[in-house]
């Protein structure tokens, strides 16, 4: 009888004993290894990395043992000795499995479509071409001038494609800066706000170009102090070509910036005008309340009237964003009129052409556009994720929406890998599932809040929708809901501050009818129904309660005129403040227009 070698070397290894032996030696190489890479590079303690490579390899082992004693005889019982049963279960599975993806697909495209129909037939739209402002002709195209393509040709060529990689010769002449490369922003000097009833003092801008002018040459200065308002109209006027070109191209019917409206990437859509354009309307209104107090009112008639054309330059982008920065820049036009307003400085012509311009804007009627655009373009993004068929990609487009579980344990990549695979699996079904959660949602805010056709918003039924939509937000993430959470945070804020930015129009254009009947009559009127027909065709009414304005006389011989406000209770002309105590809160006191006292 043969007898087994007792040499460990010499003994031959079979079945599961050579799998472990090979095993072992294999993650110990893997182990020596890594150990022998990590000491080329590593620069910190040695037992760190002795940890990692101890931990990988113990890993590394522990899953091949499971491999080898779970996982392989569990197989082997199943597809070698009862294959006919596990063949049939799986069958079975994958039978539920797709009754499962069919059955969930059918139900959300079928509410989806439900719901779009009901809609559709009621005047709405739903595709992303509905709201894509129409073409036109590029030699009547304000944003295609030089002048203004300057401001956004080192991102976006002019048909609205991504310049790869940005061309830095590319000057931006709009780019307008007030504070100069020297200086701080912290050291701007403070402009006056209607809204909080003060003015500007231009002696702060006279002392800020001063002072710049020890340390740049970029503005100039004369050697002795002018007045306030002919040294910062010096100092201004390295922007005169810039602007008299921009005014040229103002004249110009269209305008229509080269963005990318395509629906098939919805996500690439690059706004990089939007700043520019609001630091010009900045330096507009510096210069334009200089010029008022240097007496030459028509020129600050053309500087207001400039900022106004960039307002409505960009007014039919249906984008969110784009909505917020023409109301941030009616604020800053307003604040030249409201001066001029109150130390008389307008003639009753400069006037009639102030209330011409400012009967243009609807902060009411673009609202609902913009909340139309959001939906469109949010529904075509979910429609983008739900037609990838590349993870990767999928991943990758997910990078900004990943949702925040708290999960610290996970790094962000992980927490974001691990949602992609998840929506990259789910049935389609839920996809149009999100895509209805979000636009039910989102019609109530377009259809029940705001109504352009009667100038009114309807404070009540905000609050009844605000408090449904908060109801809803706290409902626990899921797949069907995730994405119309995300993309529906604070739409009830937009209500409210185009509310806000309209009732500011209406209070100007009423004021402005005020100074008009106070230049014919040598005083302000006792009411505002005098006003019609000869200085306003019609007075603004107020859009919260839908009563008259508010508005007496005072003992100074100014006047209060206000809107009740968001809270639809009439304070007495008092504006709300924040617990600050400083910056205007507009959900409580009146929105008020008053000069300040003298």
């Amino acid at each position: 009888m043969d007898e087994k070698s007792k040499n460990l070397w010499k003994r031959s290894f079979t079945g599961r004993t050579a799998l472990i032996t090979w095993l072992a030696v294999a993650v110990f190489t893997v182990m020596l290894g890594c150990f022998i890479i990590a000491l080329g590079s590593y620069n910190g303690p040695l037992s760190d990395r002795l940890m990692t490579v101890m931990l990988f390899a113990g890993a590394l082992l522990l899953a091949c043992l499971i491999l080898i004693y779970i996982v392989w005889p569990l197989l082997r019982w199943l597809f070698w000795q009862h294959w006919r049963r596990t063949l049939f279960a799986l069958a079975c599975f994958a039978t539920l499995i797709a009754l499962f993806y069919a059955e969930e697909n059918w139900r959300g495209k079928h509410n989806w479509e439900k719901f779009k129909r009901e809609w559709e037939a009621k005047g709405e739209h739903f595709d992303y071409a509905s709201v894509i402002p129409p073409p036109v002709p590029d030699d009547q195209n304000f944003a295609l001038t030089p002048i203004v393509a300057s401001c956004y040709e080192h991102v976006l060529d002019k048909t609205g494609k991504r310049v790869s990689p940005q061309n830095p010769n590319v000057v931006n002449r709009l780019a307008t800066s007030l504070q100069g490369s020297a200086v701080d922003l912290k050291n701007w000097p403070t402009n006056g706000n209607w809204l909080r009833q003060t003015m500007t003092d231009l002696r702060g801008w006279q002392q800020f170009y001063r002072t710049l002018a020890t340390k740049t040459n970029e503005f100039q200065i004369p050697a002795q102090p002018q007045s306030p308002a002919q040294d910062v109209l010096l100092a201004l006027s390295r922007y005169d070509s810039s602007i008299e070109e921009l005014r040229t191209a103002s004249q110009l019917a269209c305008s229509r910036f080269p963005l990318n409206y395509d629906a098939d990437r919805p996500l690439v859509t690059l706004v990089p005008h939007l700043a520019t354009l609001k630091r010009v309307s900045l330096v507009l209104q510096l210069r334009a309340i200089a010029e008022l107090q240097a007496g030459e009112a028509d020129k600050a008639l053309a500087d207001v009237k400039l900022s106004l054309r960039l307002i409505a330059s960009i007014r039919t982008e249906p984008f969110l964003i784009s909505e917020l920065v023409r109301i941030a820049m009616t604020e800053i036009t307003l604040q030249p009129i409201y001066e001029g307003l109150a130390e008389h400085r307008w003639s009753d012509e400069q006037l009639v052409a102030l209330d011409a311009e400012l009967a243009k804007l609807d902060f009411l009627a673009d609202y609902q556009s913009v909340m139309r655009g959001e939906r469109t373009k949010k529904i075509a993004i979910i429609d983008h994720l739900q037609k990838l068929q590349n993870y990767n990609e999928f991943s990758g487009l997910l990078s900004d929406f990943s949702p925040d579980d708290g999960n610290e344990t996970l790094s962000k990549e992980a927490t974001r890998s691990l949602y992609a695979a998840g929506f990259y699996l789910m049935p389609s079904g839920w996809f149009y599932q999100n895509e209805l959660e979000l636009s039910r949602l989102q019609q109530h805010w377009i259809s029940d809040v705001v109504t352009p056709e009667n100038h009114r918003v309807l404070t009540e039924k905000y609050r009844e929708i605000d408090q449904s939509a908060n109801v809803w937000s706290q409902q626990p993430n899921r797949p069907w809901n995730l994405f119309a959470k995300l993309f529906s945070p604070a739409l009830g804020r937009t209500a409210i501050r185009s509310a806000r930015e309209q009732i500011s129009v209406d209070l100007a254009r009423a004021a402005i009818a005020l100074e008009r009947y106070r230049l014919a009559h040598r005083e302000f009127p006792e009411s505002l129904d005098v006003l019609v027909p000869h200085f306003v065709a019609q007075v603004p009414h107020d859009i919260i309660g839908g009563q008259p304005l508010k508005y007496r006389r005072t003992d100074d011989g100014q006047f209060i005129l206000y809107s009740v406000g968001w809270n639809q209770t009439d304070d007495g002309g008092v504006i709300g403040h924040h617990a600050n105590g400083i910056a205007p809160y507009f959900e409580a006191g009146d929105w008020v227009w008053r000069y300040p006292a003298k």
